[in-house]
């Protein structure tokens, strides 16, 4: 449990993940839920079975990304578990917020509320805002980067990791 809120410390900037150092069992348990969670969410919003063929195609990107960013910066491949376990347990808490969020705007609408699109559409936008921050950070602290170069390597991340799954399976 210790682990987990040292992990969970990141979504708020507080904790540094270079100093984390997660088990196997923990990053296996991480990613488990990523897909889980990530199954949920398409599902409440995609098709039966093209949501979990996104969040799979997801799930390798991100891998992908975190590799190419081991490999452009000459980095030991053994930081690969760090980095994309700390990715991923603040993408997993981001994610809860997202589901409480189609939650949320399920209530919205069969209360008849107006205005749930506006609504949601803002949380969401804050939540994408609020993870490309975490993303950023975690680069930052792990590469030392800039605070522009982690950002826009976190805005990299997000289009590789959703937008081009999304556009494959739109298309």
């Amino acid at each position: 449990m210790p682990l987990i809120r040292s992990y969970l410390q990141l979504c708020w900037f507080k904790s540094n993940p270079t100093e984390l150092m997660p088990t196997r069992q923990f990053s296996r348990n991480v990613i488990i839920f990523y897909l889980l969670s990530g199954f949920i969410v398409e599902g409440l919003i995609a098709d039966f079975f093209e949501g979990p063929i996104e969040v799979l195609m997801r799930t390798f990107m991100a891998f992908s990304s975190v590799a190419t960013f081991l490999l452009f910066q000459e980095k030991n491949i053994l930081l690969f578990q760090r980095v994309f376990t700390a990715i991923f347990v603040c993408e997993n808490f981001i994610m809860v917020l997202a589901i409480l969020c189609e939650a949320l705007d399920f209530w919205l609408v069969t209360m008849h509320i107006e205005e749930h699109d506006v609504i949601g559409i803002s949380l969401g936008i804050g939540l994408a805002i609020w993870y490309l921050g975490i993303v950023g950070y975690i680069l930052r602290r792990f590469f030392a980067y800039s605070i522009k170069k982690s950002l826009t390597l976190a805005f990299i991340y997000f289009v590789l990791t959703y937008g081009i799954p999304m556009f494959i399976m739109d298309v």
